[in-house]
């Protein structure tokens, strides 16, 4: 139990196999070292052991908030699902904002654990601090937008003023490996396949109703100064001031432009590094500027949409008129964000702005992660090139109509390609000899941020505890836009460090729960102030900081023990110095590669690990006393060899 401020001390644990909902309160040392949301979150699914299916019963999935979720605290408005990834295999966590969290903390609840499987669909309703287990056979087969219109009309409640509904689409109910969860902003907890697990265990939603009842700070000083300290430095920011930042006027994708003329944007599944340099190449007609961040406002943005207390508002809703195959359809969505519009566009080869909005509209509707169907796409179009895929299907480079509708196959499952992407890049590549042609580490695509242009980013991919990954370890940050300090974004050197400091960090926001984008004006000093004042704890800077390392260790841990080490952390042939099928960058980045060895061993030296491996001595250091050990010591030179 916990006294601590912030915490609810109550958490739902529904076993789905026999309907059953009981409670727990937090431990008090459980929140003292990993936090809440994905540092607590992975020592729950921790504690149902690693060595399980993710797509089976005996897979745990987190909904977990964190102590500032909810609270007056900036930013403080996210959720953390965490499980086995059926896509990886690793433990992962993917986050989302709007309200659903802070209204799952308002209705009194820290988090809820779900364990077992339902016979039939179900939904969960959350309310007062109660779960009820509730059928939703009459829901599954609906798409989400579908499905949170009819849970609307269901509950006595409004979505979206004291309802949030967070579902899954088809995508999540046929197991696609990238499915899913969603809520009614639009907003996708995406990475991983948490939305798969969910439709494994027959579960359609989580619904949360509940008044505004804010966590009052336990030390009402120190959070006042630390939450003033936040807003100031936030305003102050050419990244985040209110209608003023980049990331407030343009969204994630004012990043696409800057990308571009860095030379540093993915193109073509990451043949060029970026779309000038295809287009003068290959002769086609194609240019980032056209599906950016300044042309969707000025031409299709009609709302700015913002989560729980936030003022930044990055969330740029746009609605589109689209002719596909002869039908004029009428799309409204949210969300058309940087790495999305990349995946589905520049990098499968086209830039078609408003054609990727409507195949964002049905990525969210299906609930597939955007991220992975663009990625699986291009990664498909490149087989289709080279042979890879007769007998299966075909896909030229930049055939957005034909992309519309694979959309479709890949979360009905209802066609062979489909059924193939709907595996992911791991399975893909094994089942067509297509290694060659992954954007993937540990069996996740990358973002939309080149390594060979970004040496920080190569490094943070390849070591991230959730397969390929931008937001485990934030570089770009500095690489491009000099946050806390500008740093030559083709230098290697000095990059695991940066790397390993930026996970921890954001290890650290993710277990609150706030937005990562509070790190682009934040630092160390406000989360510590806001954090310190809502608990009313008095950890110390470096304290905090150790804190996100040990929850960084926790899962490099638990993906020891799956079977994961230094051997899996790698990077796509194409991008690796000494790689006989490396592609050098080009433009700016011409001649560019990844000094992968290098930066491993500066980054495990920066660790403590032992080849990717968490040596028992750094456990116990870290205070992590769970589970049997790696049996590595610091002494050791290799890992151990898997069973």
């Amino acid at each position: 139990m916990t006294e601590m401020g912030g915490y609810r001390d109550r958490v739902a644990q529904v076993d789905l196999t026999g309907g059953d909902v009981s409670y727990r309160g937090i431990d008090d040392e459980d929140a003292e070292k990993y936090i809440g949301a994905r540092g607590l979150g992975v020592k729950y699914v921790f504690d149902k052991g690693p060595d399980v299916d993710p797509l089976g019963p005996e897979n745990r999935l987190a909904f977990m908030t964190g102590p500032l979720t909810g609270t007056q605290t900036v930013m403080s408005g996210r959720i953390a699902l965490v499980t086995k990834s059926p896509l990886t295999g690793t433990v992962t966590d993917s986050h989302h904002g709007g309200w659903s969290g802070a209204r799952l903390k308002w209705a009194g609840l820290d988090g809820i654990l779900l364990d077992g499987e339902s016979d039939e669909p179900v939904y969960l309703f959350v309310e007062d601090g109660d779960v009820e287990v509730r059928d939703a056979s009459h829901l599954w087969g609906q798409g989400v937008h579908d499905t949170i219109d009819q849970i609307g009309e269901e509950v006595d409640g409004k979505v979206g003023r004291d309802v949030s509904v967070m579902a899954i689409g088809q995508g999540g109910e046929n197991e696609v490996r990238y499915g899913c969860v969603i809520n009614e902003d639009d907003r996708a907890s995406g990475r991983g396949g948490t939305g798969a697990v969910m439709g494994a265990k027959n579960v359609k939603a989580v619904v949360v109703k509940s008044g505004t009842d804010m966590p009052k700070p336990a030390d009402p000083e120190t959070f006042q100064e630390g939450y003033q300290q936040a807003m100031e430095v936030i305003r102050e920011s050419d990244v985040t001031a209110p209608n003023e930042g980049g990331l407030s006027m343009y969204g994630t994708n004012v990043l696409m432009n800057a990308t571009e003329e860095m030379d540093g944007l993915p193109t073509k599944n990451a043949k060029y590094t970026s779309t000038e340099e295809y287009n003068e190449t290959e002769g086609v007609d194609m240019e980032a500027e056209r599906v950016s961040g300044e042309n969707v406002r000025e031409n299709i943005l009609v709302d700015e949409p913002t989560c729980h207390s936030c003022p930044v508002a990055c969330k740029k809703e746009v609605e589109v008129n689209v002719t596909h195959k002869g039908q004029e359809m009428n799309v409204r969505t949210e969300s058309y964000e940087y790495e999305s519009a990349w995946a589905l566009g520049p990098n499968s080869g086209h830039s078609d702005r408003d054609e990727i909005a409507l195949m964002l509209q049905r990525c969210n509707d299906l609930g597939i992660d955007t991220i992975e169907a663009g990625n699986m796409m291009a990664m498909a179009m490149e087989m289709s090139e080279e042979g890879k895929l007769d007998g299966v299907g075909h896909l030229d480079w930049g055939d957005s109509e034909t992309m519309i509708d694979l959309i479709d196959e890949i979360g009905h499952r209802s066609s062979d390609l489909g059924d193939l992407l709907a595996e992911g890049p791991e399975r893909v590549a094994d089942a067509k000899d297509a290694h060659g042609n992954k954007l993937s580490v540990k069996g996740q695509t990358m973002a939309a941020y080149d390594p060979r242009c970004m040496k920080g980013m190569g490094i943070a991919y390849a070591t991230s505890n959730r397969g390929a990954c931008h937001l485990r370890g934030y570089t770009p940050a500095a690489e491009i836009l000099g946050i806390p300090e500008k740093v030559d974004p083709y230098e290697w050197e000095g990059k695991g460090e940066l790397t390993a400091t930026f996970q921890d960090l954001h290890a650290v926001s993710d277990s609150f729960d706030i937005c990562k984008f509070s790190a682009f004006a934040e630092g160390i000093e406000e989360y510590v102030l806001q954090y310190n004042g809502v608990t009313g704890r008095d950890l110390s800077e470096d304290e905090l900081f150790e804190a996100g390392e040990r929850v960084y260790n926790l899962e490099r841990y638990y993906n020891n023990l799956v079977g994961f080490d230094g051997a899996d952390d790698t990077l796509p042939n194409r991008f690796v110095e000494g790689h006989p099928d490396a592609i050098p960058g080009t433009g700016a980045s011409e001649g560019e590669l990844v000094e992968l060895d290098q930066l491993k061993a500066e980054y495990y030296e920066t660790r403590d690990w032992v080849d990717g491996v968490v040596p028992d001595e750094k456990l116990a250091e870290l205070d992590i006393d769970i589970g049997p050990g790696t049996g590595v010591s610091a002494g050791d030179s290799a890992a151990p060899a898997d069973d």
